[in-house]
């Protein structure tokens, strides 16, 4: 069982991670943040762990930070519409995360072919460091309120903030830049700058590593 989740690890946890982001375009809003959204926090902890399951000693390390994270902060841990102890659940998914995005890019780099399930992971991957933006981002204006100036945080609403700075993190990530959210502090522009980095990097040099491989494979 744990063998056959396991070959299928990278398109298991790419489904939970658009569920997560566009699951509010299915669900209502009020069923999307109360009940669906917790769930799916739950099945994303799952499946990274599922994803780093071959290294034992990351495996139990993040288990251990998740355990520790669930009974210092309980549900609050899964739930958006709150601030309580938003600090220490940004902290705990960055790490989560961070950790998660580097086995699946060490994953990706170390396949010696590409078929379906390494280009779904290179997906994964991507999505992935969209999410660490966002974790970092957040953590720059719950700090610093007023670190980010638009149209789109106008609003009081703490979950429509969210949404705006996600939405912002990769509109970043993929350089596009519509220019409704700008930074405007200092490290608030370092982030950005940082986040514009990673996503090139990600798309010319793993991008191409694995075209690199296809093409090799192909050939043979």
């Amino acid at each position: 069982m744990i063998a056959t989740l396991y070959k299928h690890r990278f398109a298991i946890f790419f489904v939970i991670q658009l569920l997560t982001l566009f699951g509010s375009l299915v669900f209502p809003t009020a069923i999307f943040e109360t009940i669906a959204l917790p769930v799916l926090l739950q099945l994303n902890l799952i499946g990274g762990i599922l994803l780093i399951s071959k290294n034992k000693k990351l495996m139990w390390f993040i288990i251990t930070l998740l355990v520790i994270s669930i009974l210092a902060l309980g549900v609050s841990l899964f739930q958006r519409s709150t601030t309580e102890n938003l600090s220490v659940r940004l902290a705990v998914y960055f790490v989560f995360y961070a950790v998660v995005t580097f086995q699946i890019i060490k994953q990706v780099w170390q396949s010696k072919t590409v078929d379906s399930t390494v280009i779904i992971g290179v997906m994964s991957g991507y999505i992935s460091l969209g999410l660490i933006a966002f974790f970092l981002l957040m953590g720059v204006e719950l700090h610093n309120p007023g670190s980010f100036s638009g149209v789109l945080l106008e609003s009081n609403d703490f979950t429509l903030r969210a949404d705006a700075i996600i939405y912002y993190s990769y509109i970043t990530l993929m350089t596009i830049g519509y220019g409704e959210i700008i930074p405007v502090t200092p490290v608030a522009q370092k982030i950005a700058i940082f986040t514009g980095l990673m996503g090139q990097f990600y798309l010319v040099i793993i991008t191409a590593i694995v075209v690199g491989k296809y093409i090799q494979h192909s050939d043979r």
